[in-house]
């Protein structure tokens, strides 16, 4: 009998780990540690991935990076896909409402900066922060929330696959290739729909300044306002 291909055998996990699973409904841990360790042997060559490849090419001087994202499957219970960035692409930082993400970096040395949220701290109105990118002080406004750093940190493959939850470990993050990168994404439930609450929502971030790397204030932001 041949044996299913590795990416066949995460398919088939997938099925299994997120088949009584819906949004902001956590895999039971031995679910989590059976879809973790799938993805934790996975190689680029299992998906016909290198970093030669043009979509890893870096780009002109004065261009944008551009980054491709390869869909492999989605049904409403998870999907499947691979984010294809050249060396110092960014994925801005972005949100998983009510989703179980496993995240397995294939090849390269990416930046992660991931948040959680501060539970039992209202929104601010009032506060006076200076963003991220500039010095000059602006008025927090109102959908501004308090979150805390969860990690801050360069990874370089092989490495183990890191995972987020809808209320923890990480679950707003954003990515910046120091090399080129590619990286395997499950996400369970996939992205839903603006009526429903659960379309992919992009912050700015704004140091807290008591407690300064560790403390942020993250504000909602269009995604049209990133391009």
């Amino acid at each position: 009998m041949v044996s299913a291909s590795p990416l066949q055998k995460l398919y088939n996990t997938c099925n299994e780990v997120f088949d009584s699973c819906s949004a902001g409904i956590i895999p039971s841990p031995d679910n989590i540690q059976k879809l973790k360790a799938v993805l934790d042997d996975f190689k680029p060559a299992d998906v016909g991935l290198s970093p030669e490849m043009p979509h890893f090419r870096a780009s002109v001087a004065g261009e944008t990076p551009v980054i491709r994202y390869i869909y492999i499957h989605e049904c409403e219970k998870f999907s499947i896909g691979i984010f294809c960035l050249p060396p110092s692409s960014a994925i801005p930082l972005h949100n998983h409402p009510g989703m179980t993400v496993f995240s397995k970096l294939l090849f390269g040395t990416m930046h992660i900066k991931s948040y959680d949220w501060v539970v039992d701290v209202p929104p601010s109105t009032s506060a006076v922060v200076s963003p991220s990118k500039s010095k000059q002080p602006v008025v927090q406004q109102p959908e501004a929330r308090l979150a805390k750093v969860k990690v801050n940190s360069n990874f370089t493959a092989p490495c183990n696959t890191s995972i987020l939850y809808p209320t923890d470990g990480g679950n707003m993050h954003c990515f910046t290739a120091v090399t080129a990168c590619a990286v395997l994404d499950v996400l369970g439930p996939p992205y839903g729909s603006d009526s429903d609450g659960r379309h992919c929502q992009f912050y700015f971030d704004f140091p807290f300044s008591n407690i300064s790397g560790i403390m942020v204030h993250l504000q909602k932001v269009d995604s049209k306002c990133l391009h």
